[in-house]
């Protein structure tokens, strides 16, 4: 790591180069650490569960050997894979990003309504356009959003990796150079188009159908495994037309050499030889004919044919029009609810063609979890990321199901009866962290570390006072469960006079501070040659900053009681996650939120809650981007319930909260 915090970025060479208004190229990016969130590992498992031959030499020290889920934005968990160690290690990259195609998907992170504007590098935006993953980006926005995510993952690509980039006709164009001019023109391998579903009535000219995949390797040299397709009833039916009576079909194909071969002309069971020769040898044509697997004609003057069964064929090599694979439709069983989900066949075969057991696939969108559940069933590493908590909580319990099942089916001795070449998951586990988006709410200890890394400081743990050094300077960190006062400082200097040989200058690293740091921090410096001390703002150091404290959303709800109806009011919400980032924006100056509806994506009541199980009895999800929910609800109570009527708020980025009627009312 570089500077503690920036890691360096290779420039893009390839040819041609797209420009835009607001082009920057990505030298170096901020690191930000990881803060582990839970763990998941499924039940105790015999061994020869867990395939024995997966490498985990290169795998960095600091994370557990298992799948790897990441809540945050995809720019900064990059970076920190960078920073640790993921440098040059994946082999597989899948990536199925915001399309910027004006579509109203519920579950990306996009502020409702469509009042109130700011400018952000020459483009107008609405407040709702300038939190990633909207699809509503200004064009320039959207590539500078793209470029700098493909830049990133290259460098974390191993040189035989390859990358899949999934989108639709909208950019398709844009994203294509994009690609020639991050990975170069050369890495191109193919461009697919995966017919995703029928023609529809409503379209103005013709049917969009498709969606296009494009696959670049690192490198010359790439993990490539041809795969096949099943050929078609009409090709079956004309080609493979005989039977052996027990339903195996097959055809008859020429035993004659297509050059003269001399060596190979004898007489064969009355047969003469052809005139260039036969195809096999004496002995090769014994064992067929032994085997059964030689059609003899009845006519001798005719030739022994070879008998070529359907079932022994691999089928037709997979081409680039990939019609054969379905979308998630509303009756499919794997159907998580989540827009953007895609097909497990789909990802199926890309993983299948592009990476073998053991490597490591990344899906730095990780959405409804796809990529990563198909790449733990194939016995693949996983890495996954997102900034949609809706889209970590999805994936998170999906993939706890597929790791309990491959548990399950090991302790019931399942693999072993079935075949050997069963691919047996790479980890049996896989840990959730945040990055940049903390919880502080926890011991002063973990708290420090977090600030320790994030700076590049040195830890020293054997001072009572100051927990490490930054670079010369002595480094304090005030408790986060406050912002920095004078008298955080005045102790500092207070420790200080009991050390009369120190010459060093401190640092202080504190979440905020009070207007009152500024004129002491002034007055206590302007007197001292050395023991300086100077504050460091993790939110807002142009150095430093950007560091996220996670705060849960919260909310004002009245609940007006009128006999059996309870009118519930919500008077405002707020969601710190999502000011937060909106002010992180480069370019935004004063970003105002005017209405707090357009923070919500959805709110659903519960007329007579248990305190356990949410049964909804009201719901308002709006379905168009620019409506609001109501925010006032009548809601008739059960007949004879006491239980309290229950609001459950969730934001733009999957956060939930719950609030729950007092007894009697408000």
């Amino acid at each position: 790591m570089t500077d503690g915090t920036r890691v360096p970025i290779a420039k893009a060479k390839g040819r041609p180069m797209l420009q835009w208004v607001g082009k920057r190229p990505l030298r170096e990016v901020r690191s930000f650490p990881a803060q582990p969130v839970e763990r998941f590992g499924g039940p105790a498992a015999p061994e020869g569960a867990v395939a024995a031959d997966v490498d985990w030499s290169g795998w960095p020290d600091r994370f557990d050997r298992g799948g790897l889920l990441f809540h945050g934005d995809n720019k900064e968990v990059l970076a920190h894979l960078l920073a640790n160690g993921f440098r040059g290690k994946v082999d597989l990259v899948y990536i199925d990003p915001p399309f910027d195609s004006g579509a109203d998907y519920v579950r990306k992170v996009q502020l409702r309504g469509a009042s109130g504007s700011v400018r952000l590098d020459g483009e107008s935006h609405t407040l709702g356009e300038q939190i990633q993953y909207t699809d509503i980006w200004a064009n320039d926005t959207y590539l500078q959003f793209m470029y700098e995510r493909l830049l990133l993952i290259k460098e974390l690509m191993a040189p035989t990796a390859t990358v899949w980039l999934h989108c639709d006709w909208n950019r398709s164009h844009y994203l294509r150079l994009l690609l020639d001019e991050v990975m170069g023109a050369d890495a191109k391998r193919n461009e697919v188009v995966w017919q995703r579903t029928s023609a529809r009535s409503d379209a103005s000219t013709l049917s969009q159908i498709h969606d296009t995949l494009f696959f670049y390797s690192k490198t010359g040299v790439f993990e490539w495994n041809p795969l096949f397709e099943a050929h078609g009833a009409e090709y079956v039916a004309e080609k493979y037309t005989h039977d052996d009576g027990d339903g195996r079909r097959y055809q008859l194909v020429d035993m004659t050499s297509p050059n003269p071969r001399p060596n190979m002309m004898y007489e064969w069971l009355g047969h003469a030889s052809p005139a260039k020769g036969w195809r096999y040898s004496i002995a090769t044509m014994q064992r067929l004919h032994d085997a059964g697997r030689i059609w003899y004609p009845k006519d001798k003057t005719k030739r022994p044919r070879l008998k070529h069964y359907l079932d022994e064929v691999e089928g037709r090599p997979l081409q680039s029009v990939w019609t054969d694979i379905f979308p998630v439709n509303s009756q499919a069983d794997e159907r998580l609810g989540f827009p953007t989900q895609k097909p497990e066949a789909l990802l199926d075969r890309i993983i299948r063609a592009s990476s073998n057991p053991g490597d490591i696939v990344l899906d730095c969108f990780i959405g409804s979890g796809t990529t990563a559940a198909v790449a733990q069933t194939l016995g693949r590493r996983w890495i996954g990321a997102d900034i949609n908590k809706g889209a970590i909580q999805t994936t998170e319990k999906r993939l706890a199901a597929i790791i309990e099942d491959q548990a399950r089916a090991a302790s019931s001795e399942q693999l072993a009866m079935e075949s050997s070449e069963a691919t047996r998951p790479a980890q049996l586990g896989f840990s959730v962290l945040r990055v940049n988006d903390y919880d502080l709410q926890i011991q002063h200890n973990e708290a420090v570390n977090l600030a320790v890394e994030h700076l590049g400081a040195d830890r020293t743990k054997t001072d009572a006072f100051f927990q490490g050094t930054l670079g010369r300077e002595l480094l304090y960190i005030v408790g986060f469960n406050h912002p920095c006062s004078p008298l955080d400082l005045q102790a500092v200097a207070h420790e200080l006079e009991q050390r009369p040989d120190e010459q060093r200058d401190v640092v202080v690293v504190a979440l905020g501070r009070e207007l009152a740091c500024e004129p002491w921090l002034a007055d206590y410096n302007r007197v001292r040659p050395i023991n300086k001390i100077r504050l460091v703002e993790l939110r807002t150091d142009p150095k430093y900053g950007k560091f996220f404290e996670h705060r849960p959303a919260s909310a004002r709800v009245r609940f007006e009681a009128d006999g059996d109806v309870v009118r519930v009011v919500i008077d405002d919400f707020i969601s710190p996650s999502i000011v937060e980032r909106l002010s992180a924006q480069e370019g935004v100056l004063t970003p105002q939120i005017t209405d707090w509806r357009a923070m919500v994506d959805s709110v659903f009541i519960d007329a007579a809650y248990d305190g356990e199980v949410f049964t909804v009895a009201e719901a308002d999800i709006p379905e168009r981007r620019q409506d609001l929910v109501s925010g006032t609800y009548d809601v008739a109570r059960p007949a004879g319930s006491d239980r309290p009527v229950a609001v459950r708020i969730t934001d733009m980025l999957g956060e939930e909260i719950l609030v729950v009627e007092e007894r009697g009312g408000a």
